[in-house]
This record gives C-alpha cells, sequence and structure tokens, in this order.
C-alpha cells in the first residue's frame, strides 16, 4: 500500500497542502468527497490522526456512522471501508468488474466488519466508492 502524504505531520492538513500532496488526483478526492457526501446523506466530514506515524485521514460520518475513510498520499489516495455483514452480503451479490469483486473478495474479517482498502486512481475507481458508500449506507 502507498504511504499517507501527512505521516510526522501534526496538525490537519490546509487545503493547500492537501492539494498540493494530491496532484492530479485532486479531482478524484473531490468527487469522492461531493458525490458520496450528497448522495449518502453524509452530515459530518473529520479529520483524524490517531498517530503521527499513521498521518491524516478524512472520515465521512453519516450521523455517528464512519462510512468511509480516505486516506490522502503523493498524487492519490487510499479508501478503507468497513462493511458489516448485510453489507458484505450484498457487496457480494453486486456485479462489478473483476477487480473489484476480488477486492470484496479478499476483505479482511475484523470483529467490526470486513475491510475493504485500495487506492483510488481513475473515474471506475471513484464509481466503485460510491456504489460501496450506498451499500453501506442502506444496510
Amino acid at each position: 500500500m502507498i504511504e499517507n502524504a501527512f505521516i510526522g505531520k501534526l496538525t490537519q492538513p490546509t487545503a493547500r497542502e492537501l492539494a498540493g500532496k494530491l496532484g492530479p488526483a485532486k479531482d478524484l478526492w473531490n468527487d469522492v468527497v461531493s458525490n458520496v457526501t450528497g448522495e449518502c446523506g453524509i452530515t459530518d466530514k473529520e479529520w483524524n490522526c490517531y498517530s503521527p506515524k499513521a498521518g491524516w485521514s478524512l472520515r465521512l460520518k453519516q450521523k455517528k456512522r464512519n462510512i468511509v475513510y480516505l486516506a490522502p498520499c503523493d498524487q492519490s489516495f487510499r479508501v478503507a471501508f468497513i462493511l458489516g455483514e448485510k453489507a458484505m452480503k450484498v457487496a457480494k451479490n453486486t456485479q462489478f468488474p473483476a477487480k473489484y469483486t476480488k477486492l470484496i473478495a479478499e476483505a479482511i474479517r475484523y470483529p467490526e466488519g470486513s475491510a475493504i482498502r485500495f487506492e483510488v486512481t481513475n473515474d471506475d475507481d471513484v464509481a466503485f466508492v460510491k456504489q460501496l458508500a450506498k451499500i453501506k449506507v442502506e444496510n
């Protein structure tokens, strides 16, 4: 996995710093944030840094429920979902291109749900993020 762009940073990244690190991926980031926020009823956007060694990430939340985590990297970003049993069942039964079906099948199971993590590099990845966010919100 690619490294978080803000490892070691003690303060929340500014919009300018974020844009500088994301580079051309800034448009994909904005697409994910605006579309998931609008389509999924996101009520909160919260920056978090659990440790300077981990870097900063943006959580998109619906009330108190975490929907997706976005981690800025150099020239790209990662997303992470934790899907519960019902959402995983729906995701497994949804027609996705092979690349995304494999991500779902290889999701690591934790007590709080199954973790799906991947790097967003193109519009197809953005569409997949939107679909997973919708599945999570609805289940």
